[in-house]
């Protein structure tokens, strides 16, 4: 239990000072929510999924990683939306794209294969893909 309040303590305060220093500096909204406080809400289920395959329970970390995007997509944006509807921006249309096409690696590198399973280099080309995205974002926003 001290563990996870450290998890959440520590997300809290990550985020909440990231995003504060970066709306100091000009940082739009959308560059934020995309990274600062992605990265910083994802940081418990990060450890999570390490603590997983350390383990050797790869179907925890997946799982967690199926789970967490089921539960972001279809609770907290159903909910947010209720409380105060939520207007489409075109802008997304890429993030969108983005998001479909990295499922979708994500279903070819697990199901092919003759173990079925991610391998390190497959993973590498998924990390890639986030930092390039990432980096044209900030290069974007300069």
């Amino acid at each position: 239990i001290i563990g996870l309040t450290g998890l959440v303590v520590g997300g809290k305060l990550v985020v909440d000072n990231s995003v504060e220093i970066a709306s100091s500096m000009g940082v739009s909204e959308k560059i934020i929510g995309l990274t600062i406080v992605a990265a910083g809400t994802s940081l418990p289920e990060l450890l999570t999924s390490v603590v997983a395959a350390l383990k050797k329970n790869s179907d925890i970390a997946i799982g967690n990683v199926i789970g967490s995007n089921i539960f972001n997509i279809f609770l907290i944006l159903s909910i947010s939306s209720i409380i105060k509807p939520i207007s489409y921006n075109l802008k997304f249309n890429w993030d969108l794209l983005l998001l479909i096409v990295g499922t979708l690696l994500l279903l070819v590198f697990m199901l092919t294969g003759k173990k079925k399973k991610l391998d390190r280099w497959e993973a590498v080309i998924l990390f890639l893909i986030y930092a390039s995205y990432t980096t044209y974002l900030v290069i974007q926003e300069i």
